[in-house]
């Protein structure tokens, strides 16, 4: 369940229970994260980011040993809830923003996971630290197409991942805040493919997940871009 526990350094404590039950067996896994009470936009859970961990929850034995990346992590959710299922994560946040950095490591710290890397990735930029990253299986992004002025920023990050990685996939949540935007354009640019996860699909057309308040009544869509087919 959600707790909106005791505040220490302007720091809140939410904990999100992602639960299974079976006639013959029952899975739960909580994930603790510090909100930080900042302008920032990074700093608490989004309504995607619920979105998107549920559906991590529903795929959890495919993401096992697998490597993991979460873009404009903040406080990374999703990204902590794939490596409590067994996968091998990288959490990302914009490199000119410390502080959201800072609380990429205290999500791991507060849900003691030790062998997370946290790295200051800037979308549209292709640093040293995105050159060397390793083969990945899973990109996630929750609510990264939030700016439009970001739009072609991220997927040119997400199409120069795919490049490196052919067989890996984008899975990412958004929030629907304007009719008029579209990404249809540039997925053609960047030569991308996209298809719709309907939520129905994994328990997520809800309002209330993993024990909180979220998604609330925000319309959150999904989807997962790959690779054009042929285009290696």
């Amino acid at each position: 369940m959600e707790q909106d526990g005791a505040e220490s350094s302007s720091i809140a404590y939410k904990v999100f229970t992602f639960e299974e039950s079976t006639k013959n067996n029952q899975e739960s896994v909580s994930v603790t994260i510090p909100e930080v009470l900042d302008p920032q936009y990074g700093m608490y859970v989004w309504p995607c980011a619920v979105v998107l961990a549920q559906y991590l929850w529903t795929k959890r034995e495919e993401l096992q040993d697998k490597t993991v990346l979460e873009l404009g992590a903040g406080v990374s959710l999703p990204g902590v809830l794939a490596a409590k299922c067994g996968a091998k994560v990288i959490l990302s946040d914009n490199a000119q923003t410390p502080l959201c950095l800072e609380n990429c490591r205290r999500s791991c710290e507060v849900n003691s996971l030790q062998d997370v890397e946290v790295l200051g990735l800037t979308w549209g930029e292709v640093s040293p630290d995105l050159v060397l990253l390793p083969k990945l299986d899973v990109i996630l992004g929750s609510d990264v197409f939030y700016e439009p002025q970001d739009f072609e920023d991220v997927l040119v990050t997400v199409a120069f991942l795919l490049r490196r990685n052919p067989s890996a996939q984008f899975w990412t949540t958004y929030q629907e805040r304007s009719a008029d935007w579209s990404i249809e354009a540039l997925l053609h640019r960047w030569k991308l493919n996209c298809v719709d996860v309907h939520l129905e699909t994994f328990d997520a057309d809800k309002p209330e997940l993993a024990g909180s308040t979220l998604p609330g009544n925000h319309s959150v869509l999904m989807m997962i871009i790959t690779l054009k087919t042929g285009d290696v």
